[in-house]
C-alpha cells in the first residue's frame, strides 16, 4: 500500500510526495510536526500540514533569506534569526565573517528533530558563535538590540507566527537594529497570494526608507515562486562580494531576483 503526503496549495491544487516512512511525529504545545522520508526529496519537514523544507531543495530558501541581506550590509557582526529552528538559515549566516548569531525559536521540538535527523541542515548548532534562545521572538525583540541584520525565518502568518507580520513587530525590529541595519523576511507565494506580499511591503514602507521584494524558485513551495523582502534605512545594494561556495545564490541573482513580474507590481500599486 502506497503512502502519500499532500499539501493543499489552494482549494483545488495540491502537491504530493510518495512517502517511504514516517520518521518522527511530535505534537508540541505550539504545533504539529512531522518528519517524513520521501523518494525524491529526502527528508521532508512538515509543520501544521505545510511543507517547511526538504533536504533536496532547502538550500535555495536558506541561501536566499540570508545572503542578500548580509551582502547588503557593509560589515555584519551581530545577526538575529527569529524562527529558523531547523538551523539552515544559521548555517548560511555562519559562512560570513560574523561575530555572533542569535537564533530565537519558540518551539524546542523543531530544534530537537533537526539536530537528531537533519545534520546537514542543523550543523550550525555545533558552532560556538551560535546562541540558541527558546522563547517567543516577539518578546525577545523588545528586550534585545544592536543587531546588524535581523532575519525572520518563520512559518506562514498564522498560529505562532502571526505576530511576526505586524506593524508593531516591525517597529520593534527597527529599534533593535544598529545604524544601517537591515531585515529580511519570507513573505509567501506572490503567484497565489500577491496581496499578502504587497501588504508586507506596504507596512514596511511606512517604517523603513528602502524596501525591496525579491524572488526565488523553490520546487516544493506553493506555485514554486516564493518571495522575500528586505528593508533598511540605507539603500539596498550589494556592498560586499560573495567569497564562498553557494548552490543557488550568486551576485547576478542578487539583482535579477528584485526584477518583479508585472502582476506583482500592479498588485502592489493598490497598497
Amino acid at each position: 500500500m502506497e503512502f502519500w503526503y499532500s499539501e493543499m496549495h489552494t482549494q483545488n491544487i495540491k502537491l504530493g510526495f510518495r512517502i517511504k516512512e514516517e520518521i518522527e511525529h511530535v505534537r508540541s504545545k505550539y504545533q504539529d510536526i512531522h518528519l517524513l522520508g520521501t523518494y525524491e526529496y529526502g527528508k521532508l519537514l512538515v509543520i501544521d500540514g505545510t511543507v517547511q523544507m526538504t533536504e533536496r531543495d532547502e538550500y535555495i530558501y536558506h541561501e536566499m533569506i540570508v545572503h542578500p541581506p548580509l551582502l547588503t550590509h557593509k560589515a555584519p557582526k551581530k545577526v538575529l534569526i527569529i524562527g529558523g529552528g531547523d538551523g539552515g538559515a544559521a548555517r548560511e549566516v555562519l559562512k560570513h565573517k560574523v561575530d555572533e548569531v542569535h537564533l530565537v525559536e519558540i518551539d524546542e521540538e523543531v530544534v530537537k528533530i533537526a539536530r537528531k535527523y537533519l545534520p546537514s541542515v542543523a550543523s550550525s548548532y555545533e558552532n560556538p558563535k551560535l546562541h540558541l534562545h527558546i522563547e517567543n521572538g516577539i518578546e525577545f525583540i523588545k528586550k534585545n538590540k544592536n543587531f546588524d541584520v535581523i532575519i525572520i525565518d518563520s512559518t506562514d502568518p498564522v498560529g505562532p507566527a502571526e505576530g511576526l507580520f505586524t506593524e508593531e513587530f516591525y517597529k520593534d525590529m527597527k529599534r533593535a537594529l544598529t545604524e544601517g541595519g537591515i531585515i529580511s523576511q519570507q513573505c509567501g507565494t506572490p503567484f497565489y497570494h500577491p496581496e499578502e506580499v504587497c501588504k508586507v511591503r506596504s507596512i514596511l514602507s511606512n517604517i523603513f526608507e528602502y524596501v525591496g521584494i525579491y524572488l526565488a524558485y523553490i520546487p516544493t513551495y506553493p506555485s514554486g515562486m516564493w518571495s522575500f523582502v528586505m528593508a533598511s534605512d540605507e539603500e539596498i545594494k550589494l556592498r560586499r562580494h560573495l567569497d564562498f561556495k553557494t548552490n543557488y545564490f550568486n551576485e547576478e541573482i542578487y539583482y535579477s531576483s528584485m526584477v518583479l513580474p508585472n502582476f506583482i507590481k500592479e498588485e502592489c500599486e493598490k497598497y
